[in-house]
């Protein structure tokens, strides 16, 4: 009773820290923040020269309304004493600063034909593109947090309402940082509809498949109670939740509802022979805790090879996965096990009360003959052991053709594609591009002595020509060059002194776009809508370009150039996961493979299971290859998540072949008792984590989905191979280990033989 009272405590405690989980979606969910990568990119871009914008756009039949204009002019005037807000930009500003020099006075005039003049003359394209749309931008920092981005958001969103749009107007806010909180917000709707599937698809096929126990869908509820704890140490440790880790959960329970069946399975066994609740208690944790136990540090060993990713929503991601698999560990020991326990005894109890003999009910039920899939775990464990040659030849070739073909396998680098297609923040993001062109940008960040030498500004306008002229991709440039010029009538001034006096008498908000202090410098190149155009390989090929034109046109002496930008970014993180997956499956193999030997000192126990999960490694890319099916950065840890996965089934049946051979089984025999004796639950477990992974194929993130899909393929085929290559793996290993072990005992004896001899010859 204490254990349950303790596990009340801890709901509780992991109820609040649960509401400490923070959702995140920035570029540090994606790069590390101690790489030069990120370094480049935050401290020396985003915080220095980044701005972001909330767009609020204007669609309708005619926008040179003077009732649209001054609606949207109050909606600016409103949006300026926002917090945080740097500047309003919009056309009712240019409209009444040209009405102010026209007439003297600062405001939209009631003459719509004064107004087109107006919008003929002076609008720039970028705030009225077309007769149909206006757009007006909130521009805050790059580097502002999400909760201030949020804020920001709600007020702008207050100030348009307050505006008073004409009705035939659509009004419509979008940008980067609204379609951010938008995705946070659905992934974080998507997590309760996604872990409600897992649970409904785990208790169909708990009742169809866990039958031969009492309570068969018990294993559920406490599972779930170890995903509660993992919530609250998610939330205590500060993991945030991002479109990576909310598969995590998904996951868990398909991971962590296997010790929960391992444990019940294992505890009305013994209950079944007649075993005293207390005995069969100690009899269940004195054999099947160690598996368990065992197939829980290999499983974390598999994991921990996450951890090697560049990608921290990948690390956290690990992190996840490691403290769940604990978390659900220990649920399934403690709780599961006293649950049980009292429940038995209550049953007793009940059938005692109605003259029952309840043990001899039990074993009615528990005694059966064996039922169908009995007879076809032990029908498969026969064909294996006899044909035992032939389907590890088949295995090992078919596994050596799925790691050539798995190299082949495209990569998908389209960061768009990762979200709901049909999700509305997107859609209006899409729009905004259609009308105004892409914004991306390649962002050069120079580092000089002296950001007013007119040799540099000379160079800043020569290069920023040559790329826009001789670069199909490069469409413009922005620098200080072009505002200095502007101001000194069209020429770059001779002297630092001529340009320090130009610096001073530009506005702050405008000179902090471009220089920082006297030593840094942004140079923008625009790339339109590169990452539909180019995708991020295409991207990468045009910052390489760059980097050697920046050698052939170099800056002057003592100058350098960085080239960053959040395409650059997004290339080199997703490239590198990619590229290094097969190197992270190989370490997860080597941190498996050193645990097992560690765990048994035992060179047999320890290859088997990842020699068997070797081949489910290579029958995956050739099931991912000829499919069709892309790597993502998810898909990319599937090698870690199979070793992790398919090692645990794998122990298990290991752990009770080795038991039946104890008690003087054959190879044969034993693997035959372990088939069937542990089948089921391998088999329930098994299925319980193919439909947990499952519904994350429900989820509306294509890359999850995607991630779902191809678990629910790789748990498939480590079933199967648990069934198919493993038993004869063993048994062959083991037979051969014990002819050796036989050959040194007959030559041992022929040799003290001829020994004793020698000695009574002489």
């Amino acid at each position: 009773m204490a254990i349950l009272l303790i596990a009340l405590l801890l709901v509780v405690l992991s109820l609040q820290g649960a509401q400490l989980i923070e959702m995140s979606s920035g570029t540090d969910t994606f790069v590390e923040k101690t790489s030069k990568l990120y370094q480049d990119f935050d401290h020396l871009y985003l915080k220095l020269f980044s701005t972001q914008s909330i767009v609020v756009m204007v669609e309708g039949k005619d926008i040179t309304n003077p009732d649209l204009l001054k609606a949207l002019d109050r909606s600016h005037m409103s949006a300026q004493g926002i917090p945080g807000v740097i500047e309003v930009i919009s056309p009712s500003t240019v409209i009444k600063e040209a009405n102010s020099k026209m007439t003297g006075n600062s405001e939209i005039p009631d003459d719509e034909t004064i107004i087109k003049d107006i919008v003929a003359s002076y609008m720039p394209s970028a705030l009225m593109p077309d007769n149909t749309h206006a757009f007006m931008s909130v521009v805050i920092e790059g580097s502002a947090t999400d909760q201030t981005q949020q804020e920001i958001l709600k007020e702008t969103e207050a100030s348009v309402a307050f505006a008073e749009f004409p009705p035939d107007y659509s009004i419509i806010i979008t940008g980067d940082p609204a379609f951010n909180i938008a995705l946070n917000d659905e992934m974080n709707s998507s997590m309760g509809p996604l872990l409600g599937i897992s649970a409904i698809l785990m208790m169909v096929v708990l009742y169809m498949v866990f039958g031969h126990v009492r309570w068969r869908l018990l294993p559920l509820p406490i599972v779930l109670l170890g995903i509660i704890f993992t919530f609250g140490a998610m939330g205590f440790l500060e993991i945030p939740m991002t479109m990576v880790s909310m598969a995590a959960f998904p996951v868990l329970i398909g991971l962590g509802i296997d010790y929960a069946i391992q444990f019940h399975n294992r505890i009305e066994e013994e209950l079944g022979k007649g075993e005293d609740a207390a005995e069969a208690v100690v009899e269940t944790i004195k054999h099947i805790g160690p598996a368990v136990l065992i197939a829980l540090i290999i499983t974390a060993l598999g994991f921990v090879s996450l951890f090697t990713s560049p990608v921290p929503m990948i690390q956290d991601f690990g992190k996840l996965l490691l403290i769940g698999i604990v978390m659900c560990f220990m649920s399934s020991l403690f709780v599961g096990v006293t649950v049980i326990y009292y429940l038995h005894r209550a049953d007793t109890k009940k059938k005692l009360k109605n003259a029952n003999n309840s043990r001899k009910n039990y074993h009615s039920v528990s005694t059966t003959q064996p039922d169908m899939l009995d007879r076809i775990l032990g029908r498969i464990t026969a064909f294996t052991l006899k044909y035992p040659w032939l389907i590890l030849i088949v295995a090992s070739l078919t596994c050596l053709g799925g790691m050539y073909v798995d190299t082949m396998v495209p990569l998908q680098t389209d960061v768009q594609t990762f979200v709901p297609q049909d999700m509305p923040a997107l859609l209006d993001l899409k729009l905004l591009g259609s009308i105004l062109g892409g914004s991306e940008e390649l962002n050069l960040i120079i580092k000089t002595d002296n950001n007013a030498d007119p040799a540099l500004l000379q160079w800043v306008d020569d290069f920023s020509k040559h790329e826009v002229e001789g670069r199909s991709h490069i469409y413009g440039s922005s620098s200080i060059v072009s505002i200095v010029k502007e101001m000194n009538g069209g020429e770059i001034p001779g002297t630092a002194e001529e340009v320090k006096h130009i610096y001073a008498q530009m506005p702050d908000i405008q000179k902090q776009q471009y220089i920082h202090d006297g030593n840094i410098m942004v140079l923008n190149l625009n790339i339109g809508n590169a990452m539909n155009d180019l995708g991020l390989e295409g991207i990468a090929d045009l910052s390489n370009t760059v980097k050697e034109d920046l050698k052939w046109l170099a800056p002057p002496p003592g100058d350098t150039v960085t080239i960053t930008g959040g395409s650059v970014v997004f290339f080199e993180v997703i490239g590198a996961l990619t590229s290094g997956r097969m190197l992270m499956t190989m370490l997860g193999i080597v941190f498996v493979f050193i645990g097992l030997l560690a765990i048994y000192r035992d060179y047999l126990k320890a290859f088997t299971p990842v020699i068997t999960m070797l081949i489910v490694v290579g029958w995956s890319g050739g099931i991912m290859y000829y499919t069709g099916l892309e790597y993502t950065p998810m898909t990319a840890t599937l090698g870690a998540l199979i070793l992790g996965v398919g090692s645990e089934y794998a122990i298990l049946m290991m752990e009770r072949y080795f038991e039946e051979k104890d008690k003087g089984a054959s190879p044969e025999e034993a693997m035959h008792e372990a088939s069937v004796k542990m089948g089921k639950a391998i088999v329930s477990s098994g299925l319980t984590t193919v439909f947990g992974f499952a519904a994350l194929i429900a989820s509306p993130f294509s890359m999850t989905s995607n991630f779902g899909y191809i678990t629910v393929i790789d748990v498939t085929l480590a079933l199967f191979a648990t069934f198919v290559v493993f038993p004869p793996v063993l048994v062959l290993l083991d037979k051969h280990r014990e002819e050796r072990i036989l050959k040194k005992k007959m030559k041992s004896m022929n040799d003290n033989h001829s020994r004793v001899m020698e000695v009574s010859s002489t």
